[in-house]
């Protein structure tokens, strides 16, 4: 049957969450927008277009939402060459492959910016697939993202694991059926986590990794 390990990137595998917050802020102020960074820093692990809703309300004017996330994806891209990677983020993944499991990728990021944070990772050999944004017609906390990993992997969520660092994340995995691992990397809260779904919680991929005996992948 198999055993998959899916992955969330931003904030959980790549070093990238309080980047997005810093220009997520810089795009709301250019467009005229005052959104608190810590607001800001809440959100990130949605796609774009939820992001953008949930910070501004549902009786925003949409007609801007296009423009707001294009001036988020220009400034986000000056770092795309030098994102950086938590510790030992890439000797998890290869732990896990080297231990039978099938690891995936389950991420809001697409285009050119998943290809920046893979190269940040630097564990392509590891890593079997990726559900992107541009997979589905949801994005987290739907279980859309995680469901379509699975499938890419072949593997039913009983058999799975899944692996992030926001709220966002692990209702998507909640809903997906999956067990939930959250890490501390990307800033949001150990209860926070806990109270969203995550039946363990490590400090990083380097905890993860000295943990994995005593973790839910064991």
């Amino acid at each position: 049957m198999g055993r998959a390990a899916v992955f969330d990137v931003d904030g959980t595998l790549v070093d990238t969450n309080h980047l997005h917050v810093a220009t997520w802020w810089e795009a709301f102020r250019q467009a005229g927008h005052r959104v608190p960074m810590h607001a800001i820093h809440r959100a990130v692990g949605l796609g774009s277009d939820d992001l953008i809703a949930h910070l501004l309300g549902d009786d925003r004017d949409k007609a801007g939402d296009e423009e707001l996330s294009a001036a988020h994806k220009a400034l986000y891209g000056q770092y795309f060459d030098r994102l950086p990677p938590p510790a030992d983020a890439g000797r998890l993944l290869r732990r896990l492959r080297d231990d039978g499991w099938t690891v995936v990728l389950a991420t809001s990021a697409g285009g050119a910016e998943l290809g920046a944070l893979r190269r940040a990772i630097a564990a392509d050999d590891a890593i079997s697939a990726t559900a992107s944004a541009d997979d589905v017609e949801r994005g987290k906390p739907a279980p859309e993202p995680v469901e379509h990993a699975l499938e890419l992997a072949g593997v039913p969520a009983e058999h799975s694991v899944f692996v992030g660092d926001t709220v966002w994340d692990m209702r998507a995995g909640t809903r997906a059926g999956v067990r939930c691992v959250g890490v501390l990397c990307g800033g949001i809260p150990r209860a926070d986590l806990e109270e969203a779904g995550a039946q363990a919680v490590y400090d990083d991929p380097a905890d993860l990794l000295a943990s994995l005996a005593e973790s839910p992948f064991a």
